[in-house]
């Protein structure tokens, strides 16, 4: 992300080839897009725009006006016409015959529905009354970090002034709202040249004539701030100076892979998080400077920002230049505890007769110098988006202490934003998590059928999930096609051969830095080899063990190692065989290291159970479609060995089982689902055999 303060200016990036062939709607879309590009403009999912257009109505075919604004929950960046409500602008004026005052403004929210214009589904948001009551066709309300800079300084009004005159005005802080709409318009009428206003610790709202005039004044005035802070920023020290130098790349990645699955497991006792590590350029400007704490300590300014933010970040007391990370963990608990009675007290301190239940009182940004940030949230997208919104509060603070004082969001209206009951409703509408959210986990062999299929279930329960193989290519494709299905934020990749001690070591430290940690580990990773017992070589035989049972001990026993880091449990699901259980002609090497797996996983369910780490096996049989290891020399060995052809090797393994059925990796996925969840909570050491039926591979 772009600092505000190194003079980088924003681009115009306006086509109007482009936006000359749209219709008005789609020009906002547009518009939208372009100004949700850039994070400097606006943060993720923050701000909001609209346009004033005249309309048939559906019901009478008479043009009437129509309001189209951006919907509650909608991101600037990748909104669609289906992201905006659309409501009759002669039935929001209307309302204001209704507003009974700012002790009642919430309950105009309810009235929103009433307006809407062609049945629209999209919920209006809480910023509705801000757009429709400028006057003005064309409105953006954007959360620009060289504004906010401004808005957030203690001379904030007298600021706005230095910089643009009268051209832009300033309005004190206001919770968005009812109220607010009917202050900007009444702005705007004593102000009919003024081309926008600066809100107190908020943001800013510019308009225009035209879509691309509004566009490209938004743009203008935000360079006017971003000018006026290099003029004077060169030279100067920033937040007080360096008082401590970074560690260097690779040692603040150790760092990380140590400390976030501790920090994890420390915040994740009544609901699993997920992690995200930033060391930018300008996180570690921060968190290595004499002002960290102070600043830290007020907090953000603008509501976005603090929604995902939270009340303040908790700093981790350490000295790059003494890297005791023992101590570091030794104080966690103490440091995330002396956190929770903090937030207890500031919400004891706020709260009123109809706030809503104490939420979680674990931070979400962690800070630590020479390190960098770690954010955390019940889904990775959030924990992403969190550090992303706190980058944008340090280009606010930086701006804002380098030519005033920085000001955070008071408590009691930071308070009042946080456990807003509009906001506690939203809350309480959005959808029930899947089951397994919150949860990471990692499938060996997950460039394969069983594997792919294996992800593909977890993602759909919400999992995170690292795909771990040593075929990169494999591996490269099978990430794309599960992140566009899935999104890029849940789905990973680690190449690792899981019979090096070192690459496993390195796969799970690179998870911990990416995701925060583990729940679930699928060791699926395979092959499979065939020849009578006096053609099979030394070097077959170890090749077997070496994957089959070797590997599955070291990916396995990494695992034990961040489980008992985050102690929180954890759950290990072992694909191997029938042929573990049921003995197979001219396979003794593959027969025998699928019994070692077997064994093995009953050898960690006893040492796992105390600390709720769970290990179980699902035996699959046959599983012929989608499977790289019957795509070369076993199936023809396999076809040998029962003197048939490789064609008929399907219908054969079908007619032998019980149930006369065919096995298929989304069958094995199923079980290895079933495992990994809480549907098997009260399950450990068990074997599930997934083979249509074998008798030989019955487990009693």
């Amino acid at each position: 992300m772009t600092n505000t303060s190194d003079g980088t200016r924003l681009v115009n990036l306006w086509d109007d080839a482009k936006a000359s062939a749209m219709s008005e709607p789609s020009r906002l879309v547009y518009r939208s897009n372009l100004l949700g590009s850039d994070k400097r403009v606006t943060n993720f999912g923050g701000g909001n725009t609209s346009s004033k257009v005249w309309q048939s109505d559906p019901l009478t075919g008479e043009p009437v006006e129509v309001l189209w604004v951006k919907g509650s929950g909608g991101d600037s960046a990748s909104i669609k016409l289906d992201g905006f409500a659309t409501l009759y602008m002669d039935k929001l004026r209307a309302l204001k015959k209704l507003y009974r005052g700012i002790e009642h403004e919430d309950e105009m929210v309810g009235y929103l529905p009433h307006c809407t214009f062609d049945l629209n589904p999209r919920a209006a948001s809480i910023d509705t009354p801000l757009h429709a009551y400028v006057p003005r066709l064309h409105v953006d309300h954007m959360h620009p970090d060289a504004i906010i800079a401004v808005a957030a300084a203690k001379d904030s009004r007298a600021l706005t002034k230095e910089i643009f005159g009268d051209a832009v005005g300033w309005l004190p802080w206001k919770r968005p709202g009812f109220e607010l709409g009917l202050w900007l318009e009444q702005f705007c009428l004593e102000n009919p040249d003024a081309r926008g206003v600066i809100l107190e610790s908020h943001g800013l709202f510019t308009w225009g004539d035209t879509q691309k005039q509004c566009y490209e004044n938004t743009i203008a005035t935000i360079n006017q701030a971003i000018d006026w802070f290099a003029e004077r920023n060169s030279g100067s020290a920033v937040f007080g100076g360096a008082i401590v130098e970074p560690l260097d790349a690779p040692a603040r990645h150790a760092i990380a892979a140590r400390l976030m699955p501790k920090l994890r497991g420390l915040i994740s006792q009544s609901g699993g998080k997920l992690g995200h590590f930033d060391d930018s350029p300008a996180v570690l400007e921060f968190v290595n400077s004499a002002d960290l704490r102070s600043l830290a300590a007020l907090g953000t300014s603008c509501p976005d920002h603090f929604l995902r933010t939270k009340i303040r970040p908790l700093v981790i007391d350490f000295d790059p230049a003494k890297p005791d990370i023992e101590s570091v963990i030794e104080r966690l608990p103490a440091d995330i505890e002396a956190y929770r009675t903090s937030y207890r007290a500031y919400y004891d301190r706020c709260k009123d007769a109809d706030t809503p239940g104490m939420r979680d009182a674990n931070a979400v940004v962690y800070l630590m110098p020479g390190v960098g940030m770690f954010t955390f949230a019940g889904d990775k997208a959030t924990a992403r988006i969190a550090g992303e919104f706190y980058v944008n509060a340090i280009n606010v603070m930086r701006g804002a202490s380098s030519v005033s004082d920085y000001v955070g969001l008071p408590e009691r209206e930071a308070f009042g934003i946080e456990y807003w009951l509009l906001e506690e409703a939203k809350l309480q509408r959005m959808p029930k998590p899947k089951s397994l959210a919150g949860k990471i986990a990692m499938v060996t062999g997950g460039a394969g059928g069983i594997g792919r299929a294996t992800a593909t279930r977890l993602l759909q329960e919400g999992a995170c999930v690292v795909l771990a193989d040593i075929d990169s290519q494999a591996l490269d494709e099978a990430t794309a096609d599960l992140s566009a299905i899935h999104g890029a934020d849940v789905v990973g990749q680690v190449v690792m051969d899981v019979t090096s001690e070192e690459q496993v070591s390195a796969a799970y430290a690179e998870m911990a830095v990416a995701f925060g940690g583990i729940d679930i580990v699928v060791s699926n990773a395979g092959l499979a080899s065939s020849a009578p017992i006096e053609e099979t070589t030394l070097a077959l035989w170890n090749k077997n063990m070496d994957i089959l049972s070797t590997g599955y001990f070291l990916v396995s026993r990494e695992a034990f190692r961040m489980f008992r880091a985050q102690e929180i449990g954890g759950n290990v699901v072992f694909v191997a065989s029938k042929n573990g259980l049921a003995a197979s002609p001219n396979a003794s090497a593959y027969c025998t290291a699928k019994a070692a797996e077997i064994h093995l996983a009953r050898c960690l369910a006893l040492e796992g159970a105390a600390a709720q780490i769970r290990v179980n096996v699902v035996n699959p049989d046959a599983v012929l479609r989608g499977s790289k290891i019957w795509t070369g020399e076993w199936k023809e060995q396999r076809a040998a060995a029962y003197n048939m052809s490789t064609d008929a090797l399907e219908e054969h393994y079908r007619s032998r089982s019980m149930l006369k059925r065919s096995v298929f990796p989304e069958d094995i996925a199923e079980a290895v689902y079933f495992f990994a969840s809480e549907r098997s909570a009260k399950s450990t050491g068990n074997i599930l055999n997934v083979d249509a039926g074998n008798a030989q591979s019955f487990t009693r």
